[in-house]
C-alpha cells in the first residue's frame, strides 16, 4: 500500500509543477492586457442585458406554449361533452 501512496504523492507533485511550469519558468516581466473600466463596465452592462433579453424571450415563448395547452385541453373536453350529450 506504501507504494500505492507514494505513486499517487508523486504523480500529484508532478502535475502541480505542470500546472505551474509558466510561473516557475518566468523571468519577472509579466505584460498584463489591460482593460479600462469603462470598458470593463461595458462588457458586464452587456452581458446583463444580453441575459435579461434572453430571459424574457424565454418566458415568452413558454408562455405561449402554455396558452396553447390549455386551449387544446379545453376544445378536447369541450368535445368530449357535446359528444356525451347527443348520445
Amino acid at each position: 500500500m506504501t507504494r500505492l501512496k507514494m505513486a499517487r504523492a508523486c504523480f500529484f507533485v508532478t502535475l502541480f509543477l505542470l500546472c505551474n511550469l509558466d510561473v516557475i519558468l518566468a523571468d519577472g516581466a509579466v505584460s498584463c492586457y489591460r482593460i479600462e473600466p469603462g470598458t470593463m463596465a461595458g462588457i458586464i452592462s452587456a452581458d446583463l442585458l444580453l441575459t435579461l433579453v434572453i430571459v424574457i424571450v424565454t418566458y415568452h415563448c413558454a408562455s405561449f406554449r402554455r396558452q396553447k395547452m390549455e386551449q387544446a385541453d379545453k376544445v378536447y373536453m369541450n368535445v368530449r361533452a357535446n359528444r356525451k350529450s347527443e348520445s
